[in-house]
């Protein structure tokens, strides 16, 4: 109905707007092994109605992401340093997620596999989000981007540069 053109229209203009509003994630053998959504948060008027909502205006907003096999939550961490690289490609300041505080002991199937729009709050923490709000147990956690710029080489580095170049075969 008027739903499958109301995405497709979301989709064009969210291409427009962003480009690629997500990432893919596939093994050697071309499997599959999970994808993530992002994209500028006024993309996802949905988002503003959430607990610990609204995202910020100027955050890129994870809004989900999909594992195709639970034991392997290490596709998550890549799926979310794409996101992180990109945004940070793409000029934004910060990138933000709803996160949960899931009680010590929960199975990794129920951390990364069951709920597909809100992530481990201990996950995020590794990545260096922090709380934004918090209502209840889910958060608004937030990864300023201005801190992951390219480190210029000082005056020690360039000699120590020089230095192995000088005696490397």
């Amino acid at each position: 109905g008027s739903r499958t053109l109301e995405k497709r229209k979301w989709i064009e203009r969210a291409e427009e707007e962003w480009g690629a509003w997500g990432t893919v994630y596939y093994d050697d053998d071309g499997r599959l092994l999970g994808s993530m959504q992002y994209g500028p948060s006024e993309l996802f008027p949905r988002a503003q109605e959430l607990p610990a909502g609204p995202p910020s205006d100027d955050a890129v907003l994870v809004t989900c992401a999909y594992l195709t096999d639970p034991s392997r939550p290490w596709v998550m961490q890549s799926l979310f340093l794409a996101a992180i690289g990109d945004a940070r490609d793409k000029g934004a300041r910060a990138l933000e997620a709803f996160a949960y505080g899931y009680p010590e002991g929960e199975t990794t199937y129920e951390r990364f596999h069951v709920h597909k729009t809100i992530f481990p709050r201990d996950f995020l923490s590794d990545f260096g989000f922090l709380t934004v709000r918090s209502a209840g147990r889910i958060e608004l956690a937030r990864l300023e981007l201005g801190g992951l710029q390219p480190v210029a080489e000082g005056a020690r580095e360039r000699v120590l540069r020089v230095v192995k170049e000088a005696f490397a075969p």
